[in-house]
């Protein structure tokens, strides 16, 4: 009797089939286990992409299915970057996307400079640092939305007790300037946690040979940080920027579970405005291209992006 499982297989495999399999090459029969994964990814992403190319090109409308699509060639595309409500949204969403990388770098890197110094207790201080990032964004938006309130929120309070001003006298989700700001705090409040592992990693990457060696040379702790640290640590930044960039250029459900887009449209980013294309209006045709600008743009500058990742990674 067959001894293990493989061997029960194999004596049940048809002979034909056996001839065949041991006739395969190693390659052919690797190939055989990935051919379901590769087809599953086409299916799901590539089928869907082309099908968006090609409803970008027509009028298409959801909302009507029966109704004939007319072809109108690169018309979407041309009244979308000729629309000037589409270039404010662009504008909303750059102005979110700099300050954010910026402060998550900023205290990131600050925040794990701090952790590598494994002091006591920071082990348990990096835990409490790291449970925002573990919320869900819908979540976190209710969460702050309170926090906000002008007559019982926290937020609002802790500021008039710092600067004297009344608590009741501004609202962070309801003013046109303040609202931006709002988001840009909680998104960084959220993710700052990713952007400080990232970069503590890189820390403790660094062989402690390198500082020895500089404190031989006598190379002060300043000269340090700027010629070891910062260097060395930098493609983990690059890297944390490159996918806090990506994920904040598609933000969506906490700008909606704060402000909504509003008030009136300064907190409207690109994915808010593509969803009210596609599901409120039902333009189909015209959010498509819409979507295929945004994919081409993010790709284009990721692009870019990792090919200076890249050689900074090879000095």
């Amino acid at each position: 009797m067959p001894e293990t499982r493989i061997e029960r297989v194999a004596l049940a495999t048809p002979p034909r089939i056996a001839r065949r399999v041991r006739g395969l090459s190693d390659r052919a029969i690797a190939w055989l286990f990935v051919a379901p994964t590769i087809f599953l990814l086409l299916a799901v992403n590539i089928f869907p992409l082309i099908w968006t190319i090609r409803l970008s090109f027509t009028d298409f409308r959801a909302n009507r299915p029966n109704a004939e699509a007319s072809w109108v060639g690169l018309r979407n595309y041309e009244r979308i970057l000729t629309d000037g409500d589409v270039w404010m949204t662009m504008q909303a969403t750059a102005h979110f996307l700099f300050w954010t990388l910026f402060l998550q770098v900023l205290l990131g890197f600050a925040l794990a400079w701090l952790i590598n110094a494994k002091f006591r207790g920071s082990n348990f201080w990096t835990t409490i640092i790291v449970l925002p990032m573990m919320l869900s964004p819908a979540v976190v938006g209710n969460f702050w939305t309170l926090l906000y309130q002008p007559q019982i929120g926290l937020f609002n309070n802790i500021v008039g007790y710092v600067t004297g001003a009344d608590p009741t006298g501004f609202s962070m989700i309801g003013d046109v300037n303040l609202a931006p700001w709002s988001i840009v705090i909680v998104d960084t409040w959220m993710w700052t946690p990713f952007v400080m592992l990232i970069c503590l990693a890189g820390l403790r990457s660094i062989p402690e040979s390198i500082y020895e060696a500089a404190e031989c040379d006598r190379a002060s702790p300043w000269r340090q940080f700027w010629t070891i640290t910062v260097p060395m640590v930098l493609p983990f930044l690059m890297l944390a920027v490159l996918f806090r960039g990506i994920e904040n250029f598609k933000m969506f459900d906490l700008v909606v579970q704060l402000t909504g887009g509003g008030p009136g449209s300064v907190t409207t980013l690109t994915s808010i405005d593509l969803k009210r294309e596609a599901f409120e209006k039902w333009r189909t045709g015209y959010s498509s291209a819409y979507a295929i600008i945004l994919f081409v743009t993010v790709f284009g500058l990721a692009s870019i992006y990792v090919k200076a990742l890249n050689k900074v990674k090879e000095r």
